[in-house]
C-alpha cells in the first residue's frame, strides 16, 4: 500500500516537473534528459526521492558512473538540480557534487574523399542529400533536420539556422553546389515547408509530411554507410571543411 502511495505521489510531481521543463523554455533534448533522469532516479529508488541523503545520492551516482557516461551522470545531476529547486522548492546543496575528468580531444576530419565515398555509398538519396548538406556546411544533425525551406537565402547564399546550440540563431554560408544539390532534392518531393520530410508513405507522403526524417534512422543509415567505406573515425558527427567545394 505504502508503494503505491510513494508511486503516486512520484508520478504527480512527475508531471509537475514536465510542466516546469516546459515553461522554463528549454530544448526538447534537454526536457528528454532531464526527464528521463527523474524517471531513473524514481526507478532506483522505489519512486522515493524527495528526501535523499548525501550518502544515498552518492552511492547513486557512484553505481550510475560505472554504466553510463559521464556526459549522462552530468545530465542526471541537473535533472534531479532542477527537479529539487522547481519541484521539491528546496535549495541546491551540491553544486560540485561530481567532477568529470578533463578531456580534450580533436574532433575527427574527413577528407574530401572520404566524404564523396560517404555519399557516393548511401544509396537513400534523401539520406544522401541530407549528408551531404550537413558536411558541406558544417551543421548538427539536429539542425540540419530543422532546416526549413523558408531558411534558404539562395540571394544572399546564406541560411538561417535557427534555435542552434544555446538557443541561439545564425547565418552559413550556403555553398553553390549545396544550392543547386537542394533544389533538384526538392523538386522530388516539394514539400512546403521541410528540406528533408520524413520518408514514411513514400513520396506522396514526404510532400504533405509535417516531421523531418526521422533521427535514429539517419544515425544509424551513416554508421553502416562509414563501416562499409571503411571509415573508423570516432566521433558520430564528423567534421568537414565548411568551404569544400563537392559536386
Amino acid at each position: 500500500m505504502k508503494t503505491a502511495s510513494a508511486k503516486a505521489d512520484f508520478d504527480q510531481r512527475y508531471q509537475t516537473h514536465l510542466k516546469h521543463l516546459k515553461l522554463k523554455g528549454l530544448q526538447p533534448k534537454t526536457i528528454d534528459a532531464y526527464a528521463r533522469a527523474i524517471r531513473r532516479m524514481g526507478d532506483y529508488f522505489d519512486h522515493r526521492i524527495e528526501n535523499l541523503s548525501p550518502a544515498q545520492l552518492t552511492d547513486y551516482f557512484s553505481d550510475l558512473i560505472t554504466t553510463h557516461s559521464w556526459s549522462a551522470v552530468k545530465l542526471d545531476l541537473y535533472g534531479f538540480k532542477f527537479y529539487t529547486l522547481h519541484v521539491l522548492g528546496k535549495p541546491w546543496a551540491m553544486p560540485n557534487f561530481i567532477k568529470p575528468p578533463k578531456v580534450q580531444r580533436l574532433p575527427d576530419i574527413v577528407t574530401v574523399e572520404e566524404a564523396q565515398a560517404l555519399f557516393c555509398a548511401t544509396r537513400t538519396l534523401s539520406y544522401r542529400v541530407f549528408y551531404f548538406t550537413v558536411y558541406s556546411m558544417g551543421l548538427r544533425l539536429s539542425e540540419g533536420l530543422a532546416l526549413k525551406v523558408a531558411d534558404i537565402d539562395a540571394v544572399r547564399r546564406r541560411v538561417h539556422i535557427r534555435d542552434s546550440k544555446g538557443n541561439r540563431d545564425r547565418l552559413v554560408p550556403l555553398p553553390a553546389a549545396t544550392l543547386s544539390v537542394l533544389r533538384r532534392f526538392w523538386q522530388t518531393h516539394r514539400n512546403p515547408e521541410l528540406l528533408f520530410p520524413n520518408r514514411q508513405g513514400g513520396l506522396k507522403g514526404a510532400r504533405s509530411a509535417s516531421t523531418p526524417l526521422d533521427r535514429g534512422g539517419v544515425q544509424k543509415t551513416l554508421h553502416q554507410v562509414a563501416i562499409d567505406c571503411g571509415l573508423k573515425k570516432r566521433s558520430r558527427r564528423t567534421a568537414c571543411a565548411t568551404a569544400m567545394q563537392l559536386t
